[in-house]
């Protein structure tokens, strides 16, 4: 999302491929093409995109979505401490006994090849895709863009180290599939809306 790269070009593009091909390595993969390639995927499988530049306009892009929705003085999950200020600002009642109109949440990586996202315990804490609200609006970075699952899965280990989340599980559908079979009746179709920052 270099916006100087995107204008310019860069100069040293055509000789990064070529020193990679004499040694017979692939070229690295360009953040913004993988970037390109997840929010395609993403919205193709009926997911709602917004790109934000910052924390501020993610905070102004939660705001219109409450406002779309109705969403005002309603019941939220929220098990993420770091997202509780979001809700406070927004007088948004969490984690009662209510039924939530929506849930909101981080993740743990977003899944280029796919355009699933990934979520652990952290996030979700020990509940199933079904048994999560049908409305989701999960904040994310750049940074959390992976290429696959397995790449998702060592980001995990990474950034945990030793105490490992439970309950690893993507989510990939965000719309109602017209053709139901064996695979679809298994998974639970989300109204997602995805906040992405710029990082």
């Amino acid at each position: 999302m270099n916006l100087l790269k995107k204008i310019f070009g860069s100069f040293s593009e055509a000789s990064v491929t070529e020193v990679h091909s004499i040694h017979n390595e692939p070229p690295p993969t360009d953040p913004d093409t993988i970037v390109e390639r997840y929010v395609q995927n993403f919205k193709q499988n009926g997911g709602k995109f917004i790109y934000c530049e910052n924390l501020n306009e993610a905070k102004d892009q939660f705001l219109n979505i409450l406002e779309e929705n109705d969403w005002f003085e309603c019941n939220v999950w929220c098990y993420e401490k770091n997202l509780y200020s979001i809700l406070d600002e927004n007088k948004l009642n969490y984690n009662n006994n209510q039924i939530p109109k929506f849930i909101f949440t981080s993740c743990e990586n977003l899944i280029t090849d796919d355009g699933s996202v990934l979520f652990s315990s952290t996030q979700i804490k020990h509940y199933k895709p079904n048994e999560l609200p049908i409305n989701m609006i999960v904040l994310a970075t750049t940074k959390q863009i992976v290429e696959n699952k397995s790449d998702g899965l060592r980001a995990i280990k990474n950034k945990y180290q030793t105490e490992y989340p439970t309950n690893i599980t993507t989510i990939r559908y965000f719309e109602e599939h017209q053709e139901q079979n064996f695979l679809s009746c298994e998974m639970s179709a989300k109204n997602l809306y995805l906040l992405l920052v710029e990082d």
